[in-house]
């Protein structure tokens, strides 16, 4: 079996941190659904197998969540909600073009 790759490959931070964590948990913030809004996303654009959208563990950026990193550029996103993911996925994944207003700076 060959060996998968992917031109594109998203990382999102689903990590529960405790009540009262001052770091936040990206869980919280909605990190699920943004999961499900970029495998959504890249299923209906006819991306399976290009590109694959996978929850990560603890991003060690839960303060700027949620956090989504896109490799293989490294790009870092942070406060990402379900409603940004057609963007990310349509200017940064299709076009190239990372969504500046998102980076993590």
């Amino acid at each position: 079996m060959a060996e998968p790759h992917f031109e594109r490959h998203v990382f999102i931070c689903v990590n529960q941190r405790e009540p009262g964590n001052p770091k936040g948990s990206c869980a919280d913030k909605g990190a699920e659904d943004v999961r499900e809004a970029f495998k959504k996303a890249l299923h209906d654009r006819g991306l399976k197998g290009r590109m694959r959208a996978n929850a990560a563990g603890c991003l060690d950026q839960c303060s700027r969540g949620v956090a989504v990193v896109v490799y293989p550029e490294q790009t870092w996103y942070g406060g990402v909600c379900a409603q940004d993911v057609g963007e990310i996925v349509d200017q940064h994944l299709l076009g190239g073009v990372p969504v500046e207003r998102l980076r993590m700076k």
